[in-house]
């Protein structure tokens, strides 16, 4: 940043998404005039030039659009830092998010895990949508998340597996393949599944936004659906569960953002670190953890 000051790229910035001076300016509460000279100058010390600009028109040069993408994040950075800055200097409880009946019974032993910790901090629980964990993070409503691998997109964070399950399709308990031992995801071809808001699975069904509506629906008739086993463990009456081993696995992991290193956000993911291992030895079902991704 020797060669740009924050207010400066601050300016670049705004430029750069407005495409027009004028309203840069008006966003910025600055003088147009004022903004115009901001923005040369940086051009000259960079010896690059940012803007095509006509009397009509402004567009971002090669060099422009390269200084917006990391602009952007050099930006974020700064406000992050500034902001657990500020949140360490309060003291302030850290944030948990999880879903709503999604911690497979984890959440308990990592909250009495990280108490052990000498400078633990007060954990205060935030319950999601099926699908925004990872947005709670990534803009910093939260600290830490329980995250579902593949279902949940982790890049950019830093992950922990804690527990490995398979997934099970989920039935009604009249349904055709109920009796079966296993099936295959072939065998649910043509089945009517549910879409959950935010998620692009190619599902034609109703959109439900919980488990209680998925759970209806699925007593009904009206949907059947593929999940992680301890979503649904044990399963509500009405309906059963059946193994579906080529759906693959999933993970249950714990996650934070990458840039994130205060000791008491650490510490919480050490603290999901011994559950894991307590969980590894307890579970018949768990498997060996894997690095998350």
């Amino acid at each position: 940043m020797d060669q740009l000051e924050v207010r400066e790229l601050r300016y670049f910035v705004a430029v750069a998404e407005e495409l027009h001076f004028g309203r840069a300016a008006a966003r910025l509460a600055v003088a147009q005039p004022a903004l115009s000279k901001t923005i040369g100058r940086v051009e000259s010390r960079l010896r690059v030039r940012l803007f095509d600009r006509t009397s009509r028109s402004v567009a971002l040069t090669p060099a422009g659009i390269a200084l917006l993408e990391h602009g952007r994040h050099a930006l974020n950075a700064m406000d992050a830092a500034v902001r657990n800055a500020q949140r360490a200097a309060r003291d302030e409880p850290l944030r948990f998010v999880i879903k709503p009946g999604g911690d497979a019974n984890l959440l308990s032993g990592i909250l009495a895990a990280y108490a052990q910790h000498p400078d633990a901090r007060q954990v205060d629980i935030l319950f999601s949508g099926p699908a925004d964990r990872t947005a709670y993070l990534r803009d910093r409503r939260a600290d830490v998340a329980l995250l579902y691998v593949p279902f949940d997109d982790t890049t950019g964070l830093v992950t922990e597996t804690l527990h490995v399950e398979d997934r099970v399709a989920v039935l009604p308990v009249e349904h055709r393949l109920a009796r079966r031992k296993s099936l295959a995801l072939e065998d649910l071809r043509g089945e009517t599944f549910p879409r959950w808001p935010g998620v692009e699975d190619g599902a034609t069904g109703p959109e439900i936004s919980d488990a209680a509506e998925l759970i209806s629906l699925v007593r009904l008739g009206r949907v059947v659906t593929v999940l992680p086993r301890s979503l649904l463990a044990p399963p509500p009456p009405g309906i059963v569960c059946v193994p579906v081993p080529d759906a693959g696995p999933s993970s249950i992991v714990i996650a934070r953002n990458v840039d994130d290193r205060r000791e008491q956000v650490s510490a919480l993911m050490d603290a999901a670190a011994v559950t894991r291992r307590r969980d590894a030895r307890g579970r018949p079902d768990a498997r060996p953890s894997r690095p998350g991704t």
